[in-house]
């Protein structure tokens, strides 16, 4: 058997195997929207909570709704609204803002998926993450928000720092 390179590494390679996880995460949930009847791929559902729980949005408050850039967003969306899950308004004070919206059938593909797609999804991941010790979602939290106030380039440079320091001592 191949030693898990990535795995091994620890925090060095934390970023590619987080990506490598939401990976995995999002083809297996992906089964389950398939299975649920539903054409439309698991990384487009974070725009239509976000549409759903905080109304009109345009395309930059979305993207930092979700945390995709922005033009991420603007894929995802070209592929929503042909697929008629959403519009885009227009705004009679600015026409350059158009916020974004769920049509009707967008709502009630919400509303199915709150019933009956997102609850098995969240059970599913919750039961996977069962298994470790500490909570998880807490853990992620405090990991974005310590990289929201300090970038890994300045935390390297603080231990770099810190080293040198240790090292005239």
């Amino acid at each position: 058997m191949v030693t898990d390179v990535v795995r091994d590494l620890g925090h060095l390679t934390l970023g590619s195997r987080l990506k490598r996880l939401g990976e995995r995460l999002q083809t297996q949930a992906q089964v389950l929207i398939d299975a649920a009847g539903v054409e439309l791929p698991s990384s487009h559902f974070p725009v239509l909570a976000a549409l759903d729980r905080l109304g009109p949005l345009g395309v930059g408050e979305l993207a930092q709704a979700i945390g995709v850039s922005q033009p991420g967003v603007t894929r995802m969306l070209e592929n929503l609204q042909s697929r008629g899950l959403i519009a885009s308004q227009r705004q009679s004070a600015d026409r350059r803002v158009r916020p974004i919206v769920l049509t009707r059938a967008g709502r009630q593909l919400v509303t199915r998926s709150k019933q009956v797609i997102w609850p098995r999804i969240e059970a599913a991941v919750a039961d996977a993450c069962a298994g470790g010790s500490g909570e998880l979602l807490t853990q992620l939290s405090a990991l974005e928000d310590a990289l929201a106030s300090a970038s890994l380039q300045v935390r390297a440079a603080r231990s770099s720092r810190r080293g040198r320091g240790h090292a005239a001592a």
